[in-house]
């Protein structure tokens, strides 16, 4: 989060290294800040991952993107957009469900 908040306190942003998209960098940014939600949630351990964990990870994420784009609109140069929130939220859900599903492998390889 704090990355994040830094990152969003610039005034000008530094060019995309290699021309990557502002959506790519929103997806992977909350999509890892949604990772570490749910890990803190579980307790550090996939064994206590639930949908009631999936779901309190990604509204972090999700409020912690609304945050950050009210933040913005204080920031000079910088202005909250719809579409970054949008990007903060699939990037969190897309990260959340390849979690849940590299999980669920990992469990059902376990039990044979």
């Amino acid at each position: 989060m704090a990355s994040i908040f830094y990152v969003s306190s610039l005034s000008a942003l530094p060019g995309a290294v290699g021309g990557i998209s502002d959506t790519y960098l929103h997806s992977v940014a909350y999509g890892g800040l949604a990772l570490v939600a749910l890990r803190a949630v579980a307790g550090g351990r996939w064994a206590r991952v639930t949908v009631t964990g999936l779901v309190t990870a990604w509204s972090i994420a999700t409020v912690y993107g609304a945050t950050d784009e009210w933040h913005q609109m204080f920031t000079p140069g910088r202005t909250a957009e719809l579409r970054d929130l949008r990007n903060d939220t699939v990037g969190a859900m897309v990260a959340l469900a390849l979690a849940w599903a590299w999980g669920t492998m990992r469990r059902s390889s376990r039990a044979r």
